[in-house]
């Protein structure tokens, strides 16, 4: 049986069974057929994979005393974060990715301070942006600051932007090719992938931990890039008051019960529409499940995988939204 590793999401390549994950029509191949599929022709394939797997990888890198970047998409920052802590003991630097999607007006400062307040045992913080190559050399810096070794792990859930950042630090820093598979999918990297940037230094991608609660289990692969920012997102603000509601294209439904005039920003895709309507005329999106949120001054409303909201004042709002997506407020990020 071959041990060969597709070059771009790491699963052992097989050409006896085209259903089975890592199908190849030759095994002399780099890449598997659904990598080769999605690299080369934009075609997306799910893949259902358990957390129960993806566990056992972080418990093996647990067993080493290598450096971990947990890698976290700054606009869709997780609910727990000692998740993963919970498996890995190991120097860990928090890289919280996608900044070019943030506002320029948004300061990095601001946004280290919050999360070195919540005091989640990191060795340390950074932002980057891989579209933009924002901090990458500082990135690399920090690394070999922190490093016990020359293996680095880089863990994080799906569609954080593990494999863009590997192959972005390919291309800035080293010689040898890089063909992870990118897509917006979550489940790309089936397995680990190691990847030499130089004599000194070795990054593992590891698969993403599903996160159940994440929009994105729950789209098309149309709408996964519908929501998904292309470019550095324009906070749209929407005044309302008691009786009106927000409406996010075909997704989710937010209606204004208690409070006084209040102010709502969006940190979405700005290829997403969102409309002002009288609550009480408009029954769209009211047949998706219902939660009820108090919100307490300066909180953010956010929804796993699509982004956030910053809301000002104290208020209690209706939120009609698939039953399957998590949201949860949290102190302001910005």
């Amino acid at each position: 049986m071959s041990e060969k590793k597709c070059r771009g999401c790491g699963i052992v390549l097989q050409d006896e069974n085209v259903l089975l994950d890592g199908y190849t029509t030759n095994l002399e191949n780099d890449l598997c057929q659904r990598c080769f599929k999605m690299k080369h022709y934009g075609e997306y394939q799910i893949v259902s994979k358990t957390n129960d797997e993806y566990l056992e990888v972080l418990k093996k890198v647990n067993e080493t005393k290598d450096l971990v970047l947990h890698v976290e998409d700054i606009l869709n920052v997780e609910q727990d974060l000692h998740k993963i802590r919970n498996y890995i003991d190991n120097k860990m630097i928090l890289v919280l990715n996608k900044r070019d999607a943030l506002p320029l007006s948004v300061k990095d400062e601001k946004i280290i301070d919050y999360f070195k307040c919540s005091d989640l045992g990191y060795d340390d913080i950074i932002i980057i942006g891989t579209r933009t190559n924002y901090n990458m050399d500082e990135l690399l810096h920090m690394i070999k600051k922190y490093k016990t070794s020359k293996r680095v792990y880089i863990v994080g859930n799906t569609n954080v932007g593990k494999s863009s950042l590997i192959n972005k630090m390919m291309e800035n820093y080293s010689k040898n090719p890089s063909d992870l598979t990118i897509s917006p999918m979550p489940s790309t990297t089936l397995d680990t992938v190691a990847i030499e940037l130089s004599d000194d230094l070795t990054l593992i991608d590891t698969p993403g931990l599903i996160d159940p609660g994440n929009i994105t289990n729950d789209l098309s692969p149309e709408m996964l890039k519908k929501i998904t920012p292309r470019k550095e997102i324009k906070p749209r603000t929407f005044q309302i008051k008691k009786g009106q509601c927000l409406l996010l294209d075909d997704i989710l439904r937010i209606d204004y019960v208690e409070g006084e005039k209040n102010s709502f920003t969006f940190y979405v895709s700005n290829d997403l529409e969102i409309k002002k309507m009288n609550a009480k005329k408009q029954e769209r999106l009211k047949d998706l499940g219902k939660t009820t949120v108090d919100v307490k001054y300066h909180e953010d409303l956010v929804i796993d995988g699509l982004g956030f909201v910053k809301i000002v004042a104290k208020c209690q709002i209706d939120v009609y939204l698939s039953k399957k997506v998590t949201i949860f407020t949290r102190d302001s990020l910005i």
